[in-house]
């Protein structure tokens, strides 16, 4: 008897399942490795050339380590303009982001409790806000802006920001929402409350974890935009108008404590409310 169809019955039996498993665990882990990496490995570059003297920062070769020389980052702070311009950020972004929650929250409670003409339509038309470029609307917003007054204020751009971040509000919080059985509110009514108390005894402190998720994405949506901030200020700027406008022809030193002072921020908001933001995606699975 041959021994070759014995040969190719044992090359056609399939690979063990833990030998699948173990190639899959070893991709999964080289691609979350490969992530870290592409977030992680800019900013520390970006933090050790904050950190290190000008010297340093245009030498070669480099240590890859900071010496802990802060005299980048005082002669960016010292530089005028530079402390209006944060205060100006930041405004803009709170602001923002009072504005999507305050409008956002009600849009994703109503898409997700009542059914009304029009809903699928109202839904596509809140995504379909991010599908017009920004600088195809600058003209038309930069005079009516200059019309109204809202012009090179803090007020007009946030307005604008908000309309950029409103679409991410109104999706999460309808999400949220609709993740949470109605009968939770059904029980609040037959025990003498109203909807609004309803809302705000049983559902709120449900909701509270994705509302501050929605808030930290309006946040870094206004902290980092610069096309509207750029077009529609001219004396109160925003700190990444500012940067754009005044440090592209400065040393590359201040460049990098530049962009650590718009980074920072942003990473430090989103570090005080970490908790929420994981707390979110056990809501929204529910």
């Amino acid at each position: 008897m041959s021994s070759a169809p014995v040969a190719a019955n044992i090359e056609d039996r399939p690979r063990p399942v833990g030998d699948a498993g173990r190639a899959g665990q070893f991709v999964f882990v080289a691609a979350i490795i490969l992530l870290c990496a592409w977030i992680l490995v800019p900013l520390y570059l970006l933090f050790v050339n904050t950190l290190s003297s000008p010297a340093e920062v245009t030498g070669f070769p480099k240590s890859g380590l900071p010496s802990f020389s802060m005299g980048s980052v005082q002669f960016f702070l010292s530089f005028s303009g530079v402390g209006q311009a944060l205060w100006n950020s930041l405004l803009v972004a709170v602001l923002t982001m009072v504005f999507s929650i305050l409008l956002g929250a009600p849009a994703g409670y109503a898409l997700s409790r009542f059914e009304f003409p029009g809903k699928e339509i109202f839904r596509l038309l809140v995504v379909m806000t991010r599908a017009f470029p920004l600088p195809l609307l600058a003209l038309p917003l930069a005079v009516m802006f200059i019309r109204t007054g809202l012009d090179d204020t803090a007020l007009g751009l946030a307005l604008v920001h908000t309309v950029l971040a409103l679409p991410f509000a109104v999706l999460i919080t309808f999400s949220l929402f609709a993740g949470i059985p109605v009968e939770l509110e059904e029980a609040a009514w037959t025990l003498g409350c109203n909807r609004l108390q309803a809302f705000i005894k049983v559902i709120l402190p449900l909701v509270l974890p994705g509302i501050v998720a929605s808030a930290v994405f309006a946040f870094t949506i206004s902290w980092n935009e610069v096309f509207a901030a750029s077009v529609l200020t001219i004396e109160n700027r925003t700190l990444t108008a500012f940067l754009v406008q005044n440090l592209n022809v400065s040393p590359l030193h201040l460049k990098f404590a530049g962009g650590t002072a718009l980074v920072l921020p942003a990473l430090i908001f989103i570090f005080a409310v970490r908790k929420y933001l994981f707390a979110m995606w056990g809501i929204a699975n529910r």
